[in-house]
């Protein structure tokens, strides 16, 4: 017997909180990274790159039952189990962290952000068919495989969108707008998937009908990522290189941070005699970094003097 399913029985309540989560979730990840890609400190960037992909898969695990709070099959009762459940939200955080660190590593070169965004993609649509596989209920769920292939594409391509807005246009709007992405691939691979469920009944005597509801069951479990969240949040909040903006980058310049920007022009209108005494910006013309003319003159004519003497 064919069940009659229901994905929105709260209305628009469960879509919309779901997606929030996914967009918060999805901000403090891109902005950890973010974090980064400016931070010249390498011992600092693993555990800003984890505190990023544990953002983003509890962001897209959040989602994920959230709206399936809303998800009920009129003809049986459903449970889920507790195991595979936790299990979802190890294998989002997992396979997105990956991503994550191809991308804090790798930065935006087209090879290494395809793969990021792929496995991205493919860790929202792995967390996503585990996630339903822990449901529980007197009967058995089939996929219609087109569609399910469609929310798979939506994810890697929606995730590869976030993650190239991510490490190449950067400041805090930017991110905002790559969480907004990031929101719409875990929403969108979502409701498609869900567009390719169907559910067929064992029986239909009543058996299935008792226990607690998923409601019941889903918040309890809910509230550990939702809480992390929210301290997280704090942590980006209260960085200081994030609230001043010191780490974010311009359109301009080559992408280069801002804060390297403002030396090199410290350097330029710094005296000769200040730079070749010990200055912070010593031997350096411009923003690159190269020692400037007029100083491997003086230490030509230094070492020739003392050559001659």
């Amino acid at each position: 017997m064919q069940g009659t399913v229901n994905g929105f029985s709260y209305g628009a309540v469960t879509p919309v909180a779901a997606y929030l989560m996914a967009c918060l979730g999805g901000a403090l990840g891109l902005r950890c990274i973010v974090r980064t890609l400016f931070n010249n400190k390498q011992s600092s960037k693993p555990g800003w790159l984890a505190l990023g992909a544990v953002s983003i898969g509890c962001g897209i695990w959040t989602m994920h039952f959230i709206a399936m709070i809303g998800f009920q099959v009129e003809e049986t009762r459903l449970s889920y189990d507790v195991g595979l459940t936790v299990l979802s939200l190890l294998v989002a955080i997992a396979v997105v962290g990956i991503g994550v660190f191809i991308v804090g590593y790798g930065g935006a070169s087209g090879g290494k952000l395809s793969v990021a965004g792929i496995v991205t993609g493919l860790g929202v649509a792995a967390m996503h068919y585990l996630g339903m596989a822990a449901i529980q209920m007197d009967g058995s769920i089939h996929y219609a495989l087109g569609t399910v292939a469609l929310s798979i594409v939506i994810a890697v391509v929606a995730a590869t969108a976030a993650l190239w807005a991510t490490v190449s246009i950067r400041g805090f709007m930017t991110s905002l707008g790559a969480s907004l992405v990031m929101g719409v691939a875990v929403s969108g691979m979502h409701y498609t998937g869900m567009a390719a469920v169907s559910v067929h009944l064992h029986d239909t005597t009543g058996g299935a009908q008792s226990g607690d509801s998923p409601l019941s069951l889903l918040l309890p479990m809910l509230m550990g990522p939702v809480i992390f969240l929210v301290l997280a949040g704090a942590i980006v909040m209260f960085d200081p290189l994030l609230v001043t903006g010191d780490g974010d980058t311009g359109d301009g310049d080559e992408g280069r941070p801002a804060r390297r920007r403002r030396g090199a022009t410290a350097g330029r209108d710094a005296e000769p005699s200040a730079r070749r005494s010990g200055s912070l910006f010593e031997g350096f013309e411009g923003s690159e970094g190269s020692p400037s003319e007029g100083h491997r003159r003086g230490e030509y004519e230094d070492s020739k003097s003392a050559y001659e003497w």
